[in-house]
């Protein structure tokens, strides 16, 4: 029996292996055609498939430049108008954050004072973003523009800088709070670092460079058990990853300040409270708590001894933020380069009176006029600390602070305020 390849290819001689030749020679000359069309066809593919990825990417360019949340005439103009200042020797401040709790106080009183302000807010959902659509209503209404944007947003602080020429810059935008830095660690990292060194890039390389003031934060004293802390004590041990990325950003903004020739301050605020506050402090969650009927969860330290904090009302912060732009000093440097030695600064905003937390519901308690239902446990090991304490001499000395709200006072301020924003005062039932 003929193999296969007998039975295709035969060995019979003469014409038959003519034949056969002829046949192989037909057989290669269709399949090259045949491989030819298909590799015309497939270049042709390629081709149509590169130029569709590239109209598209045209296409996705101009969609994200016509869709762009900045950007064009009408807000370029309105940028300058912010920035106008409108008394003798008045500054000129981009405030970073400025829908946020402190960033709306102080961008408030700067205008009021006849400042130019200009505003950023990346307007995150870590806590209701109505609340900081709310602060921004209240600085559109006296002339504050807020950019909705990113402070990584290289481009975009580039192009702020290239509108106006900012004397001075505000740096409250970060990615606060110690527990949630152990649910999103990395939203830490991007605000808190990579987003503070995109600032101070773009300030570096400004002409003129404007004076650098920026919220570092009391939790960098961490485990440090010296009270009350003061600027010179130690600061290399964090509890928590939030104190972390404050302390990292007191060393970048000193080596800024050390080569580039940057005015740089650094505050540590201590626990910030008031009307128009953060809904996830301590002292606004337990007057919703409160009110609502809900438990209270109260921590207490080692060997029961109850956690204290230096509740510093936000009137005071802002005249030491205030008082830090007016003695900031000039910056040095000119297109990124240093000419010469520029102020470096930290202070201790406090009020240098800690309360106890069972304190604290106990006022909250009176001007509520309703009782706390008090869940009392064990601090867990989420970054707090037991207790903090400010050392505000320094700034006493230097930006003339001095406190004048007590925790009474202050809690009596936010409740009123707390009644009406969220409508009990028309009516709205308390528990």
């Amino acid at each position: 029996m003929p193999s296969l390849e007998e039975e295709l290819f035969p060995s019979t001689p003469g014409k038959f292996k003519i034949d056969r030749a002829h046949n192989m020679n037909r057989q290669f000359n269709r399949c090259f055609a045949s491989t030819s069309t298909m590799f015309l066809w497939a270049l042709f593919l390629i081709a149509l498939t590169a130029s569709y990825l590239s109209f598209q990417s045209f296409v996705d360019s101009g969609s994200r430049y016509f869709n762009a949340s900045w950007g064009g005439i009408q807000w370029e103009k309105q940028i300058r108008n912010s920035a106008q200042i409108h008394r003798s020797k008045g500054m000129s401040v981009l405030v970073t954050g400025a829908a946020g709790f402190v960033g709306s106080h102080v961008s408030l009183a700067l205008k009021k004072r006849g400042d130019g302000v200009v505003g950023i807010d990346n307007f995150n959902n870590y806590y209701d973003p109505s609340l900081k659509k709310a602060r921004k209503s209240l600085l559109n209404n006296q002339g504050i523009f807020i950019v909705e944007g990113d402070i990584n947003d290289a481009r975009l602080i580039a192009k702020l800088f290239d509108i106006v020429a900012f004397t001075h810059v505000m740096h409250l935008a970060a990615q606060a709070g110690v527990r949630y830095a152990m649910e999103n660690p990395h939203s830490y990292v991007h605000s808190n670092i990579a987003g503070l060194v995109t600032l101070l890039e773009a300030c570096k390389l400004a002409n003129p460079q404007p004076s650098v003031v920026w919220a570092s934060s009391s939790s960098v004293y961490g485990l440090n058990e010296k009270v009350p802390f003061s600027e010179s004590d130690r600061t290399d041990q964090p509890a928590s990853l939030y104190a972390a990325t404050k302390k990292a950003g007191e060393e970048i903004t000193h080596t800024y300040n050390h080569i580039y020739g940057l005015s740089v301050t650094g505050l540590r605020f201590f626990t910030v409270y008031g009307p128009f506050g953060r809904p996830d402090m301590a002292y606004f969650s337990f007057t919703r708590n409160i009110l609502q009927g809900k438990p209270i969860t109260i921590y207490r330290g080692k060997n029961r001894v109850d956690l204290a904090r230096d509740f510093t009302y936000i009137d005071d912060i802002v005249k030491g933020c205030v008082g830090s732009l007016d003695t900031s000093g000039k910056s040095t440097g000119s297109g990124g380069k240093k000419r010469g030695p520029a102020p470096y600064r930290i202070f201790n905003l406090g009020n240098t009176s800690p309360v106890t937390v069972p304190t604290l519901v106990n006022i909250l308690e009176r001007h509520l006029r309703v009782k706390a239902k008090r869940n009392i446990v064990d601090m867990p090991g989420n970054g707090d600390v037991p207790f903090t304490h400010a050392n505000i001499s320094l700034a006493q000395r230097e930006l003339g602070y001095k406190p004048t709200t007590d925790l009474e006072t202050g809690l009596k301020k936010f409740v009123k305020w707390y009644l009406t924003y969220y409508g009990y005062n028309r009516g709205k039932a308390v528990h």
